[in-house]
């Protein structure tokens, strides 16, 4: 076998010619391989983008390097000229090389392969690994996101979706809409920010003659995401989140044990304002869960603070419409309106007009409409992947990890 075609087998490159070969000493006194190249008569003086041979503009920069993977533990890199064309589509241009995506100066085996390792581990394993920067392994998502993305069409097929919206940091404007299949559980579209003109803009991405097929789109409690699914897919059954509604009472919930403790404190009860702070997680989780010492908590208060208990009762009726669904659950949050209302609890009072208010959207989900479950799923672990960075620079950068993770995106490793 040539010596040629060893080195573009070793380096997963194809349409290339072979210049030379070297070994250089880098700035810390390590031996860095250098192959020399150049893309052959078919790969060479194309647009970058739209692949087309172009007219030879001039030289550019002269030669560039582009980090390659290692090389029996030596960083290599691949050198060539870069030349600028003329393309009648998109002006004055680098002209493409067949090792590399566009903008990018490392080779395309070696940012599928940082991403593919992002994806497993954290980035700061990363970044020692392949001993690069952490803004080099963001922009590397980015581009090998966005060219999975442009290769295959995410949108087609969809009947029934998910929608909801991701903190990715601290502030108000540190938001992502996220859009996920519920027939596959992944992610299908995401997005920054968190107002009508981002959802618009997955409908407009979806396009309307594709919005009009879609059955069911389940959603959290925001009106505003309902107002835009109405107007861009009016034949789609709006289904509000289980989640979010049983979260409504867990937090109505939360309230009238916090209220219930002041007053015990304000009555000169410490001792039993402490144990219903306690009391706490025998509460809020679910009746099959609670340990021995938060049933007997669950009892002393059935005992000693009627309408905290009553409040959990409610709250515990409401989980179970969503379990049992159907004309049962239905019949079970109608009970549910009826007897929050003349509770004379007021934060349950407030709970049974909000339900009250989103009936019809409750319905739809215990009709069989799909439960916003798989989407809170994959925003929990956007969240996990958020702590594993350990803190992303842009919106783009979580946007791309996560669909790289969920959204079937991550490449598969480039040499085995």
């Amino acid at each position: 076998m040539r010596q040629t075609t060893v080195w573009k087998k070793l380096l997963g490159v194809e349409h290339v010619a072979i210049e030379g070969v070297r070994v250089e000493t880098g700035a810390g006194g390590e031996e860095i391989a250098v192959i020399a190249l150049r893309p052959d008569s078919r790969a060479r003086l194309r647009c970058p983008k739209c692949r087309r041979r172009c007219r030879f503009a001039d030289e550019g920069e002269g030669r560039r390097s582009w980090r390659s993977l290692d090389v029996h533990g030596r960083k290599c890199y691949l050198e060539a000229g870069a030349p600028r064309v003329q393309c009648p589509s998109h002006g004055l241009i680098v002209a493409s090389v067949p090792w590399a995506r566009h903008r990018s100066r490392f080779t395309a085996a070696f940012e599928d392969q940082a991403a593919w390792l992002c994806a497993q581990m954290s980035w700061r394993k990363v970044a020692v690994l392949l001993r690069t920067t952490w803004e080099s392994l963001q922009q590397i998502t980015v581009r090998v996101t966005a060219d999975a993305r442009a290769r295959r069409d995410r949108l087609a097929g969809l009947r029934r979706i998910g929608i909801d919206e991701k903190s990715w940091g601290k502030g108000e404007d540190k938001y992502i809409m996220v859009v996920t299949d519920h027939g596959t559980g992944k992610i299908v579209w995401a997005a920054e920010g968190r107002c009508q003109d981002t959802v618009r803009a997955f409908f407009t991405a979806l396009g309307p003659e594709r919005s009009k097929l879609l059955t069911h789109v389940s959603a959290d409690g925001a009106e505003w995401i309902h107002d835009v699914i109405r107007e861009k897919a009016p034949r789609a059954l709006i289904c509000l989140d289980a989640f979010h509604v049983v979260k409504w009472a867990g937090e109505a919930l939360d309230k009238v044990r916090r209220r219930t403790a002041a007053e015990l404190r304000a009555a000169g009860n410490a001792d039993q304002a402490a144990s219903l702070g306690q009391a706490m997680w025998a509460l809020r989780k679910a009746p099959e869960k609670l340990t021995g010492n938060q049933r007997t908590s669950l009892a002393g208060i059935a005992a000693d603070n009627e309408q905290l208990y009553r409040a959990y009762l409610m709250k515990e009726q409401l989980r179970e419409a969503f379990r049992v669904k159907g004309k049962h659950g239905k019949a079970l949050i109608t009970g549910l309106i009826a007897w929050a209302r003349r509770s004379r609890i007021p934060e349950f009072a407030r709970l049974a007009r909000t339900l009250t208010r989103f009936k019809a959207l409750i319905f739809a989900t215990m009709d069989g409409g799909p439960s916003n479950g798989r989407a809170e799923g994959v925003n929990s672990q956007i969240q996990a992947l958020i702590a594993r960075a350990r803190g992303f620079g842009s919106a783009g950068a979580v946007i791309a990890m996560a669909e790289l993770v969920h959204g079937g995106l991550c490449p598969d490793l480039p040499l085995r």
